[in-house]
């Protein structure tokens, strides 16, 4: 009996805290529409190249929107941190940081409509074997790029449902 009334409790406290799908509607949803009208600007590194690339099939998989209202401008910033120096001073461990400070801009007007950073860090062990490091550090780069991405465009869905945005 107890447990009964302990889980109407909770439903009845899920139903009032208005909570709402980000991607209500699916592809035909006011997110997915906004997502759909935006274009990125080309990156430059090899880090811009797999950030553009996170961010394009992204936004692209949501589907075919036409003519661009919003240009994706994107700048980053890549950093290697050595950690745990080693006594001849080479380092044992390293840091990789990736920081993107991100605008929105609505094309018709050039506005900016968004102007926020996304970032993430991974550690890499440096161990003796070169193509294992090397490795490590390529693996580090893909998962920054993806992490980065997504947040990016979770905040754009996040930008287009707080504002009503529209193309």
């Amino acid at each position: 009996m107890i447990r009964v009334f302990l889980l109407l409790a909770a439903t009845a406290a899920l139903t009032g805290c208005q909570l709402r799908p980000l991607y209500a509607g699916g592809s035909s949803g006011p997110v997915a529409e906004v997502l759909r009208h935006v274009e990125v600007a080309p990156i430059p590194g090899r880090n811009g190249w797999l950030v553009f690339n996170k961010l394009t099939d992204r936004l692209g998989a949501i589907g075919d929107g036409g003519a661009p209202a919003y240009r994706l401008i994107v700048e980053l910033d890549d950093q290697v941190i050595g950690l745990g120096i080693r006594g001849d001073r080479s380092a044992s461990r390293e840091r990789r940081i990736l920081r993107a400070r991100y605008q929105l801009v609505q094309l018709a007007n050039g506005q900016i409509l968004l102007d926020a950073t996304a970032g993430s860090d991974a550690g890499i062990d440096v161990v003796s074997s070169e193509y294992a490091t090397v490795a490590a550090e390529q693996t580090a780069e893909e998962r920054l790029a993806e992490i980065v991405a997504n947040d990016i465009v979770a905040r754009l869905g996040l930008y287009a449902t707080r504002t009503g945005a529209r193309p």
